[in-house]
């Protein structure tokens, strides 16, 4: 096991080749930074279905032109084969976050969500297996837990999906496990809870919770509750995933073909976010006077989430660096410049 720490000094000394999928998006874009101020030479794929130009621009806008220019970036889609094989090529690690996200739009238009969270994944996942690439981490969802009611959330013990989100989540886990037991190929599915930071869009139908409620607040705009708000989840700030992705990378044999939750271990009630959220933009100096408006509980999500993160912590050496007023503080700091 390799404390997170070492691993950055390692990296900083080795250079890698590492692809991103969906680099331009929220989570890719991060993991890009982090990567590119470690040393790192790194290929991005994406076709800006649901990321954006801009987030590129503003990690190229932090590095100095000598460690841009270490970054490449190929402008393709997950569905197309030979964007795929194009892309995997001479790479050392793949981390896979191109997907299309939300459960409310997986309800939507599930066929879209299909191509791309199953036909995408085992094309990047057969792309990468061909390349022998040395390790393949995947964004794997807390969606999988689906109607299963305990808590914490333990790696092995799942129930019945809830959306065709959670569906294409689960079959991703399947393939990666039988590309394991067929083609000894390894990888590990990182299952994210409510991942949220930096470069989250606010806007659109799917937005997620944080940044839209964050964007209202911020422009004293209506803020809408589904249900009484008593519905928790644990929230987890982006840095925290990207510690996850590079672990997971580095993380021995025998932890490999494996499924991690990535999480902090605690639950907060939408009540609570909200009331975490105007207190943190008070001490910004911006005071939001309205109530929030309940409306009725979203069709596909599940009442309560949290996870555990013992199986990380214990083979992983994960351990959060950041709990969710910590998340939220960076976070806000972020949206206040840039919205």
């Amino acid at each position: 096991m390799i404390e997170y720490n070492n691993l950055k000094n390692h990296l900083l000394n080795n250079q890698y080749k590492w692809l991103v999928t969906g680099v331009a998006g929220f989570i890719g874009s991060n993991i890009l930074e982090e990567l590119l101020k470690l040393n790192q030479i790194v290929i991005g794929l994406d076709n800006f279905s649901t990321g954006h130009h801009k987030n590129l621009t503003e990690v190229q806008s932090i590095c100095s032109s000598e460690i841009w220019a270490n970054f490449s970036f190929i402008e393709g889609d997950i569905c197309n084969p030979d964007d795929c094989n194009k892309a995997c090529q001479g790479i050392d690690f793949v981390l896979h976050q191109a997907a299309l996200g939300s459960v409310p739009r997986s309800i939507s238009d599930p066929i879209a969500t299909n191509a791309s969270n199953i036909n995408g994944f085992l094309n990047i996942l057969l792309a990468s297996k061909n390349a022998e690439v040395k390790s393949f981490t995947y964004a794997a969802s807390s969606s999988t837990y689906g109607d299963h009611p305990d808590l914490p959330k333990i790696e092995n013990t799942i129930g019945k999906p809830l959306s065709p989100y959670a569906i294409t989540k689960y079959v991703n886990e399947l393939y990666a496990e039988v590309f394991a037991s067929t083609y000894s190929f390894q990888s590990i599915g990182l299952r994210y809870f409510n991942v949220f930071g930096k470069r989250q869009d606010p806007f659109g139908a799917y937005a997620a919770v944080i940044p839209k409620w964050i964007y209202a607040l911020i422009n004293n705009e209506d803020l809408f509750i589904n249900g009484n708000g008593e519905t928790s989840r644990d929230f987890c700030y982006v840095d925290n995933a990207v510690q996850a992705n590079l672990l997971a990378s580095f993380s021995p044999s025998e932890f490999k073909n494996n499924i991690y939750n990535v999480a902090v271990g605690d639950r907060t009630s939408l009540n609570q976010l909200f009331e975490i959220l105007k207190s943190s933009l008070e001490q910004e100096g911006i005071l939001y006077c309205k109530t929030p408006k309940y409306r009725d509980f979203r069709v596909g999500d599940v009442m309560h989430s949290q996870a555990s993160i013992k199986k990380i912590s214990d083979n992983l050496s994960y351990f959060p660096e950041f709990n969710i007023q910590e998340g939220i503080t960076e976070s806000i700091k972020w949206y206040i410049e840039n919205l």
